[in-house]
């Protein structure tokens, strides 16, 4: 009896899908390709001007632990930035406490923010990096604050903040 009721739960928690990454952002179909940068140096000249954090995140697509960075509160005017290329990615007044522990955007500065769809967790997800450098900044999802409707989930580590003047 126990092993039946292991078994219904176990089939009901493989079942639950959450439908955050099935929009139109995710579902394009995309053709793998090398993607060519404005910025591109070598892992070595990264290493060189990235701290081990950064280039953990930036150049090897990792993610910061949550609650752990120092932008997360931050809640000056001012523009966050690419913290390898310093391009503009995200301004202060889109940003939002979305309770994730990461800092969230509702929107990014368009053009300077590139997307692509990894399954590194076994489910889709839409990744994104810098589009001047490729450096990954984190995921955007769906289930964000109006007007877009989008949280750009991004990794303290892979930005830098410029406040306003």
């Amino acid at each position: 009896m126990k092993i039946n009721i292991v078994i219904v739960l176990l089939v009901l928690f493989v079942s639950c899908k959450g439908t955050s990454q099935e929009k139109e952002i995710v579902t394009e179909n995309k053709v793998e390709q090398k993607k060519e940068f404005v910025v591109q140096k070598t892992n070595a000249e990264w290493k060189k001007e990235l701290t081990d954090a950064q280039y953990y995140v930036l150049r090897e697509a990792a993610t910061e632990n949550p609650f752990t960075s120092e932008l997360l509160k931050n809640n000056k005017k001012g523009t966050y930035v690419c913290a390898a290329c310093a391009t503009p990615l995200f301004k202060s007044y889109t940003k939002f406490d979305s309770g994730t522990g990461w800092p969230s955007f509702y929107e990014e500065i368009e053009g300077n923010v590139a997307y692509d769809v990894d399954y590194k967790i076994g489910y889709k997800r839409t990744e994104e990096h810098c589009a001047t450098c490729g450096g990954h900044l984190g995921h955007v999802f769906e289930d964000g604050p109006e007007p877009t409707g989008l949280r750009h989930c991004i990794n303290g580590v892979a930005l830098n903040f410029v406040p306003a003047e």
